[in-house]
């Protein structure tokens, strides 16, 4: 799948502006690679680490029609799998954006500022729209929702079913793409540190709750977070089009704060009660087994100290969004009487001109 740009300079082979401009293609032969691996009998066997997913284990249902289900465990060879589907992500980023996000921007016309923004917001938009949609989906699917004891009954939660593997495992991938997506895009210098923040802050959690097979409770999170987000980057877009539409703004800071506290109840609920209170308590790494009080302090300290961090970015957000507000009606306000005072000047003037043509003096040198 080649993606090039059109651009009428050539740059030199294997140079950073090369690279950039032609990094799709570039990904894409990588990722045919491995796809080809699977034709041969003396590659397949490495290649299927990188594009299946591993640790299939079969349990047989007991019944009168006995049926065999397939679960999955985590492991250390997850991780060629995540490269691979980084790959992937780094081709759909690139197929969005040429298609999509710059055709959009040309009709638009964009500043440079917001040129950068709309791209950001169109391609987390259709990330958090997709992964929203897939998460949903897993959820109604294993009833966690109808049943929120699921979230902490029977942990350790080793085996998972085909989906929720294969969703974290893209959700891994997606947000490890995220940090060569730095280069590529020409991210300004200014711009990164924000950026590499909040990346660490996904994969740190994402990761963890894989890890310690959290996964029931970090799917909710997910789910959940990702909702709040779509909304936001939504808003944003909207925006762009059309700046008097802020009431997307309203709802979503509206959501945030109910997220940020039905999180914490989730986290403290499943974490700090249910694991707290469960049978199966002690550290066993065979077993997946981390329910330890050193472990529960630590998840529940990391998600709190991640809500309150959202929780002040979002208020020196919304602080600084009423003080651009307020200077704005300032210098509407100013501008108004200043107007009408050159207008009320103006007309004075122009009186004062045709009474001073008809006054005496001017009629006696006019006569003389």
């Amino acid at each position: 799948m080649g993606i090039r740009k059109k651009t009428t300079k050539n740059p030199p082979v294997l140079s950073h502006e090369f690279v950039i401009q032609n990094h799709a293609d570039i990904v894409s032969c990588v990722a045919m690679v491995f796809l080809l691996g699977l034709m041969f009998e003396v590659t397949s066997k490495f290649a299927v680490l990188f594009i299946t997913v591993q640790y299939n284990v079969t349990i047989s249902t007991n019944g009168p029609d006995e049926t065999a289900v397939n679960h999955f465990h985590h492991g250390i060879k997850d991780l060629a799998t995540v490269f691979f589907y980084m790959l992937v992500a780094i081709i759909m980023h690139a197929i969005i954006q040429e298609y999509v996000l710059d055709k959009i921007n040309r009709k638009k016309h964009f500043s440079k500022t917001k040129h950068s923004k709309f791209n950001e917001s169109g391609q987390l938009s259709a990330f958090y729209l997709f992964s929203f949609g897939w998460g949903t989906s897993i959820l109604l699917s294993e009833n966690f929702l109808s049943n929120p004891v699921t979230l902490w009954e029977g942990y350790p939660h080793t085996l998972m079913p085909f989906q929720m593997k294969f969703y974290f495992i893209c959700q891994l991938g997606y947000w490890l793409h995220a940090l060569p997506e730095l280069y590529f895009q020409k991210t300004k210098k200014e711009d990164i540190p924000r950026q590499l923040v909040y990346i660490a802050l996904y994969l740190v959690h994402i990761a963890g709750a894989y890890i310690l097979n959290l996964n029931r409770l970090g799917l909710v999170l997910l789910v959940l977070h990702y909702f709040i987000e779509l909304l936001f980057h939504v808003s944003r877009l909207i925006y762009f089009s059309n700046e008097n539409r802020q009431t997307g703004f309203t709802i979503w800071a509206v959501l945030f704060v109910l997220g940020r506290l039905l999180t914490l109840s989730l986290s403290v609920l499943t974490v700090g009660f249910g694991l707290a209170t469960a049978e199966n308590q002690g550290f066993d790494w065979s077993a997946g087994n981390f329910n330890v009080l050193f472990v529960r302090i630590t998840v529940l300290a990391a998600i709190c100290l991640t809500q309150a961090f959202m929780m002040w970015k979002f208020i020196n957000f919304q602080l600084r969004r009423w003080r651009e507000h307020a200077q704005a009606q300032t210098l509407k306000k100013k501008q108004v009487p200043s107007k009408s005072k050159s207008k009320k000047d103006k007309a004075n003037g122009v009186n004062g001109v045709s009474h001073g043509a008809d006054s005496p003096r001017a009629r006696k040198e006019k006569s003389s």
